[in-house]
Formats: C-alpha cells, sequence, structure tokens
C-alpha cells in the first residue's frame, strides 16, 4: 500500500449536505477499492487563480489515504465524471519505508557524499577538480599558498628551447578543461 494526498475542487454553489455527500462518494470509492482513510479536511472556499467551468470559487478539500497503486487510477476515473468536482489532484506522499529499508539507502548516500566532500578538500575547488582532471593541469594547478612549483624561481630567464613541458603560467591562471562537445558538433555538422 502507499499513501496518497487528494486534492478535491468543488463547486462552491453546492449546498452543505449535498457537498458532504460528494466527499462522502470519493471517501466510499476509496473504501471500496481497499484503501484506508487516514484524513479528510475540509479548507473552505477559496478564491481560485483563474476561472473554472465560470466559477471564481471553490470549496476545498484535502484527503489523505493509503491504497494500492493499481487502484488509483479507478478512482480517478469515477471523479472525472463527476459533475460536482471542478479539478482533483492525486499525489504520492514520500514512502517513508522501515528502518532496515532505508539502513542500505542511507549508507550508499553517506558514502557519495564522502567521495564528494575528499574531491573538493582544498580551498580551491575548481583547481582540485582540474587537478583530478589532467596531469597537464595538475602541473599548472595553484597549490593553497596561491603559487606553482613553476613560480618558485622568480628569475627564470630560459628561453622555450628547452625540453620541459610545463607552461610558464602566473598562479591565478588555471589550465581550462577541453570540453567534448565541439567534437561531436563536427561529427553531426561533417
Amino acid at each position: 500500500m502507499r499513501r496518497y494526498e487528494l486534492m478535491l475542487l468543488l463547486s462552491p454553489d453546492l449546498e452543505d449536505d449535498k457537498l458532504q455527500a460528494a466527499v462522502e462518494k470519493v471517501t466510499r470509492a476509496i473504501v471500496n477499492a481497499g484503501g484506508s482513510l487516514s484524513k479528510v479536511s475540509p479548507w473552505g472556499k477559496r478564491r481560485l487563480a483563474y476561472d473554472i467551468k465560470r466559477h471564481r470559487d471553490a470549496s476545498y478539500f484535502l484527503i489523505h489515504f493509503d491504497i494500492e497503486p493499481s487502484q488509483v487510477r479507478e478512482i480517478e476515473r469515477g471523479m472525472l465524471i463527476s459533475e460536482e468536482i471542478l479539478r482533483h489532484l492525486v499525489t504520492v506522499l514520500e514512502d517513508r519505508g522501515t528502518a532496515d529499508e532505508l539502513a542500505p539507502a542511507a549508507a550508499a548516500r553517506d558514502l557519495g557524499e564522502a567521495a564528494f566532500s575528499d574531491q573538493g578538500a582544498g580551498s580551491d575547488g575548481e583547481a582540485s577538480q582540474a587537478a583530478d582532471a589532467s596531469p597537464q593541469a595538475a602541473a599548472v594547478a595553484p597549490t593553497q599558498g596561491g603559487t606553482s612549483a613553476d613560480d618558485s624561481n622568480d628569475d627564470d630567464t630560459s628561453d622555450d628551447t628547452s625540453d620541459d613541458t610545463s607552461d610558464d603560467t602566473s598562479s591565478d591562471e588555471v589550465e581550462p578543461v577541453v570540453d567534448a562537445r565541439p567534437a561531436e558538433e563536427e561529427r553531426i555538422g561533417g
């Protein structure tokens, strides 16, 4: 069984006894389909956001019930043919489950959060993600002190003819991660 919430908007020109009869008709259909009622609460007449069947107001009712999911469609079909009901909305309420059912899901969620928090452990989340992305990005990614290993020698006067593959960039610049989307567009277009 699953828990549901039903919001009913009934015609505002119904008298109280006909209003109660329409709500009882819906609750009886729920019980006859094997469901059980948890709560029926009248909200009274309220102004609608837009006209429904030339009505500016409606009488609101909120019904909480438990029923098998296969039976909900039959109940909704009965509400659709009722002239007193202007609109209805059936919503599935969050399924809480037992503690045994929730324990594996909570453990998996906690493991996912721990992996995520380890990934961004540095003060600059982008730099740590760039370091994880490629070895080249790790060479130019700044450390927590704000300088990279290449910037430690300020009087570096070497020309670019050396075999050093690292880039001489400032500590504020991080090599951008290459996006795969342009390559996909070329394949599609070409």
